[in-house]
């Protein structure tokens, strides 16, 4: 009996055997086939075994079409056979998984030799032989002939074997259905990109922009699944193409988590799950460590306990703001559930609960893009969700206007009558003002008058004396030529001329005629000085005033200077020397009388300000005229006692002086400022404490000055 047992068991295990090792056989006008139930599947748990090696173990049949070999850090061995009956010698070997790390292809050859083909995302995509994401074995088969083969398999993330036989064209005609199925989904993707963010670029809610950035990396993280991106954004990176399938998960989760809050507005209404959010995003940020370490299990399985916890965290929250009556999280709800749903086939498909067919393969990528389109929808509904809102309040303000409105009407009449009694009284106010400001203005222009008038008297003065002093004394010698004349008129008259001429002889000695010609000559050389000085003090007078002129002619500056320093020499002290300096300066249009009110104001108080410094050395004032820019410059510089920073500040203030009080008004230096500003100039002034001051005048050469 138990030897009968025996013999069945070898049979049973014989027979199977004999049936996981058949081959698949490819016959004329065979479709695209899987060929996963001719597979034989060992894994070695060691990473040593090679080829010769693994030919002495034993397989195990897995019985599925497509075999999962779930998440393991250990080296797969596939073996499997093909007989071509067909007419065809030329045929694909294609496994349908593109982020497997390491896959090579051992072809047994009839003299026992092996012809080996490795791929993966170890090596550049450029080594591949055909040109597509897939990993696409080129078999040379002839009629009526056997192979056998074996596939070593290294991945760092969840690995399956979905592997088909057939032509050429077959193999194309699926590849370029399942890429045209791809280029829709990532239309849709960029579609909703791009239409959020204008919204965002409309509404600037960053709520739009973080979501585009989410949509982005859902579209990338189904690239990188797909193989994708390491065909066409790093085809010679295959650092990026082994973390790719970890790192833009990773940043797809953490945008995801990020939108959330920002759309579910968490912060504001649901603070607990706010946190629960901000834990899930620290787990995700943790998931970096693994994957920069290279260890690739870890952080796959680390990514993928993440992304369920996140998965039931996020459907929580939702449903919690949602019962709140939070109408935007019903959109949410009813996006992210689809997309669970379409995570959960995923799911159930990697854990060979359901099978591997059309819809399974593509329930990611359906699921994702429905989940674009109702979140757009959602976002849309929010930016009508504000206008309702803005509308209520709209209409709120309105109410709020129209009572306020009542109020500020009874609040204005009062205040109109509160207005008019005080406009009255300002007015008298302004009209006291004014008045002051005349007199105050009219009091400078005598004090200026005044000291004006007292160098000219004591200018004048000086040459008038000298005049009259000589009068007298021409009077008198005058008065002794006449004699002498009327004595000569004698003559004729005269019998006794001899005596006579004696007589006049004596008086000449008498009176010394030579010394009167020469007295005259020096008199009348006096009294033509005195009347020159007179004429040039007039005439500086006139220069100054220019009160023959009223309009704005061209005027040379220099002149203006030089009849200001003859009406203001009085003024200089003894111990100042003035110091010009004049440069190349044509003639400026300008009011030439105001222009030298300038030039007084500010040389006076340069004067008066070396009054006050140290009288026992000798001072300057030194004057300097250029062009400079198309603009005349004028400065004038002392070596007087200076200013601080705090005066100068306000020296050009109405009213404002350093001098004693009574002795200045504190207009000089404001008038300055308004003549200038009204020739469109400028002024400027350097100075410092015991270094002096310097008053920089910048005057355009033709103006179009303003209206007094």
């Amino acid at each position: 009996m138990f030897r009968f047992i025996a013999l069945l068991l070898l049979a049973i295990c014989g027979y199977q055997q004999l049936e996981a090792a058949a081959p698949f056989v490819y016959r004329n006008n065979m479709p695209l086939t899987r060929i996963g139930k001719f597979l034989e599947i060992y894994t070695d748990k060691t990473n040593k075994l090679d080829i010769n090696a693994i030919k002495q173990q034993q397989f195990s049949f897995p019985d599925e079409n497509v075999p999962n070999l779930q998440i393991t850090p250990y080296t797969h061995w596939v073996r499997f056979a093909i007989t071509n009956q067909s007419d065809v010698k030329d045929l694909l070997l294609e496994v349908e998984y593109p982020t497997i790390d390491d896959i090579t292809l051992f072809e047994v050859l009839p003299d026992g030799r092996f012809k080996v083909t490795r791929l993966g995302e170890f090596t550049s995509y450029n080594n591949r032989p055909v040109d597509h994401q897939n990993y696409i074995f080129p078999i040379r088969l002839l009629p009526d002939s056997t192979r056998q083969y074996y596939l070593r398999v290294v991945a760092g993330e969840q690995l399956q074997l979905p592997i088909y036989v057939g032509t050429r064209d077959q193999v194309s005609a699926k590849n370029n259905y399942r890429d045209l199925i791809f280029g829709l989904y990532i239309g849709v993707i960029l579609a909703m990109s791009f239409y959020n963010l204008f919204l965002y670029m409309s509404t600037k809610d960053n709520s739009y922009l973080t979501y585009v950035s989410y949509n982005v990396f859902v579209g990338l993280t189904q690239a990188t699944l797909q193989g994708y991106t390491f065909r066409f954004l790093y085809p010679d990176s295959p650092w990026m193409a082994q973390h790719a399938p970890v790192l833009v998960p990773i940043l797809n989760g953490l945008t995801a988590l990020v939108f959330i809050q920002q759309f579910l507005l968490t912060k504001q209404y649901f603070k607990s799950g706010h946190r629960l959010i901000n834990i899930l995003i620290y787990l995700y940020l943790g998931c970096f460590i693994p994957a920069f370490l290279n260890m690739y299990i870890i952080a796959q399985i680390w990514v993928q306990i993440v992304v369920g916890l996140a998965a039931v965290a996020v459907f929580y929250v939702a449903m919690r703001m949602s019962l709140k009556g939070y109408s935007s999280a019903r959109f949410f709800l009813l996006a992210w559930s689809i997309f669970l749903l379409s995570v959960l086939v995923f799911v159930l498909r990697n854990a060979n609960v359901l099978p591997y067919n059309e819809f399974t393969y593509y329930a990611l990528q359906i699921g994702s893009g429905m989940e674009a389109l109702l979140l757009s929808f959602a976002l849309a509904y929010k930016i009508n969700l504000f206008k309702a809102e803005a509308l209520q309040a709209s209409q709120e303000n309105e109410r709020l206007v129209r009572e306020q409105n009542i109020i500020l009407e009874e609040k204005v009449t009062q205040r109109t009558e509160e207005l008019q009694t005080s406009n009255g009284e300002l007015n008298v106010a302004l009209k006291n003002l004014k008045e002051a400001q005349t007199q105050l203005v009219e009091r400078e222009k005598m004090a200026s008058l005044g000291q004006l008038t007292a160098g000219i008297a004591h200018e004048i003065n000086n040459p008038i004396n000298f005049v009259t002093s000589n009068i007298k004394p021409l009077k008198l010698d005058i008065q002794d030529i006449k004699t002498l004349l009327d004595k000569y008129d004698a003559l004729p008259n005269n019998p006794d001329i001899p005596g006579a001429l004696k007589e006049i002889a004596a008086f000449k000695q008498e009176i010394d005629i030579d010394y009167i010609h020469e007295e005259i000559s020096s008199l009348i050389k006096g009294i033509e000085d005195g009347a020159s000085r007179t004429s040039e003090i007039v005439r500086g007078l006139r220069t100054f005033s220019r009160l023959d002129e009223s309009e704005v002619k061209s005027v040379d500056l220099h002149e203006g200077i030089d009849s200001t320093l003859v009406l203001l020499k009085n003024s200089i002290p003894p111990n100042v020397r003035v110091v010009k300096t004049y440069g190349s300066l044509p003639k400026i249009e300008c009011y030439a009388g105001k222009i030298n009110q300038v030039f007084m104001n500010i040389l006076t108080n340069a004067f008066n300000a070396i009054k006050t410094n140290n009288k026992d050395r000798e001072e300057t004032v030194t004057i300097t005229t250029r062009e400079e820019n198309g603009l005349a410059l004028i400065s004038i510089k002392d070596t007087g006692p200076g200013m601080t920073e705090k005066v100068k500040e306000k020296i050009f203030d109405p009213f404002f002086t350093t001098k004693d009080v009574g002795e200045g008004t504190g207009l000089g230096l404001s008038i300055v400022f308004s003549i200038i500003e009204k020739h469109n100039g400028r002024i400027e002034v350097i100075t410092a404490p015991d270094e002096g001051a310097e008053f920089i005048i910048y005057l355009p050469m033709s103006v179009t000055v303003l209206a007094s």
